[in-house]
């Protein structure tokens, strides 16, 4: 079985259960009994899954995953550029630095993400009406606080302070202000540490996607990096690497194709299905009994097909290569990116000019067309294949590579430079990459700050446009990494944070009541 079950299975329960119809009239003070609520649901460990696969639902849908979040990651960072004229405008908005409140797919995210949190707490909150399973019960818990912590990183990653909430929301006057980011922090941390200590170290074939407790502590290490504790993060990801479970696999390109999901450096991937036509749910509702869900960043960024974003020169040109100076070019090239004259289909085909809509690069002082290969089906499907077709390839959320990248950046942080490089040596020594050892004539390793360089060189050319070098950005930049910043927009004061959607100032009259603005500042 190429793919985990349980997402075949019903997703109805989770906001159905709490869409309880309040009304100001006493007369209509009562529940619409065409709804389910809290009272009649969750009252056995069935039913409490259900409620968990909802938020794996609502996760791998359009308005996360499976579009929109890559999207604002991705516009977020200096691994893309416009592919062209064809970039829609709120994507073009936030890659440009001029994103709106009223963005449509920032607000996207940041709906699917709530929802994502709601979710998860009506998981939680029901956990104590469950007694028939006490094993089922507590995985789905520490599942959904699993969730619930990813989002509210999320979050407070991009929009910084944000409302927190850790009950079910089922009356109208239930909003919440904004908190600081320490509460979330707080709030994220307790999550993921609970989590952990729960979640099961792997799961059988029916179950594969399932967040792990190798996956709570590589969250626990990015979620530690980013708020600034290095010594706790550390902690974390050594949990990872003493399980045993994971380790890299000799082939790099492994980590993006559709045949080898949930290899052993795999840590969480988001699970997708070739449905074997050519449908969407553009409607983003993560819903439906029995839908299986596809991905279209396929489509988004496939050099044959709708080539939204490329990658940026920035990113093309920080490859080693022996044509400025390095004793090797980099095989992690040509497996991130696909060049004109490059084959495809089984290597049936060759990439032309003009079968790339858009734009051209610069690598190396050379004008030619590059696309993205990361995720990409054509290397098994022909251009009739590729024009549109939703896709089965999974998103690879957490890879071991990173854990061991994270690890080399806390130890750097922490005083153990020759450990640190000995961590960036290890992802380099990679059986299809076999990249000379740090240090090497272009990244010299004897200091802090020479070691920080080949992180950051090494973070690029191994986890390029896998949705991480905007956290990476807003991390160096907060640590005074940059003296020119990433961004060409950048306008300190008001780009570190996307702006409050407008929306939820409209809605929410609690949002700016806790000592925080209702908006970011600039906006």
């Amino acid at each position: 079985m190429k793919k985990t079950t349980f997402y075949r299975s019903a997703v109805i329960a989770c906001l159905i259960s709490t869409a309880l119809i309040i009304a100001c009239n006493k007369q209509l003070d009562k529940s619409n009994p065409s709804y389910i609520t809290l009272d009649s649901y969750f009252k056995n460990a069935d039913e409490l899954q259900k409620g968990t696969n909802a938020i794996y639902s609502v996760f791998h849908g359009g308005g996360l995953v499976g579009r929109e979040w890559f999207f604002l990651h991705d516009c977020r960072s200096d691994d893309v550029s416009s592919g062209g004229g064809q970039l829609e405008v709120p994507r073009a908005q936030i890659l440009n630095g001029a994103t709106t409140s009223d963005n449509s797919v920032m607000n996207s995210v940041w709906n699917g993400l709530f929802t994502v949190i709601h979710r998860s707490n009506a998981v939680i909150g029901s956990a104590a009406n469950v007694t028939d399973n006490d094993a089922v019960r507590d995985q789905c818990v520490a599942q959904a606080k699993f969730f619930r912590g990813w989002a509210y990183f999320e979050l407070v990653s991009m929009w910084g302070p944000v409302p927190l909430y850790t009950q079910v929301v089922s009356a109208p006057d239930q909003f919440q202000s904004r908190v600081s980011e320490d509460a979330i922090y707080t709030q994220i941390l307790q999550d993921l540490n609970d989590a952990a200590g729960v979640l099961s170290p792997s799961y059988g074939t029916s179950d594969l996607g399932r967040v792990t407790s190798g996956a709570a502590n590589a969250m626990l290490g990015r979620v530690n990096m980013q708020k600034g504790d290095y010594a706790a993060a550390k902690t974390a990801l050594l949990k990872v690497t003493s399980s045993g479970l994971y380790h890299l696999v000799d082939n790099y390109e492994d980590n993006f194709i559709e045949e080898t999901e949930f290899n052993p450096e795999s840590i969480w991937e988001a699970v997708y299905f070739d449905k074997g036509d050519n449908a969407f749910d553009w409607g983003y509702t993560g819903d439906g009994s029995g839908n299986a869900q596809a991905t279209v960043r396929n489509q988004e960024y496939c050099p044959v097909a709708w080539r939204n974003l490329i990658p940026s020169n920035r990113f093309l040109n920080e490859f080693e290569n022996t044509a400025t100076g390095a004793t090797k070019t980099d095989p992690r090239y040509k497996v991130t990116v696909y060049e004109t004259g490059d084959k495809f289909n089984n290597d049936q085909d060759v990439l032309t000019d003009g079968m790339q809509n858009g734009n051209a690069s610069v690598v190396n002082g050379v004008t030619k067309k590059v696309s993205w290969r990361k995720f990409m089906m054509i290397y098994k499907q022909s251009l009739a294949q590729a024009s549109f077709h939703p896709a089965g390839n999974n998103q690879r959320i957490i890879r071991y590579a990173e854990v061991l990248l994270m690890l080399a950046e806390c130890e750097n942080e922490t005083g153990g430079t020759a450990n640190a490089v000995a961590y960036l040596n290890q992802v380099r020594d990679r059986a299809t990459v076999k990249m000379p050892h740090y240090p090497t004539a272009q990244f010299p390793t004897g200091t802090k700050d020479q070691v920080t360089k080949a992180i950051m060189h090494e973070r690029t050319v191994e986890l390029g446009d896998e949705e991480l070098r905007n956290i990476d950005i807003i991390r160096w930049r907060k640590k005074g990494y940059y003296t020119t910043d990433p961004l060409p927009y950048f306008r300190k004061g008001r780009d570190e944070l996307l702006p409050i959607p407008q929306q939820e100032i409209d809605n929410n009259p609690k949002l700016g009541e806790g000592g925080i603005d209702k908006q970011n500042p600039g906006y």
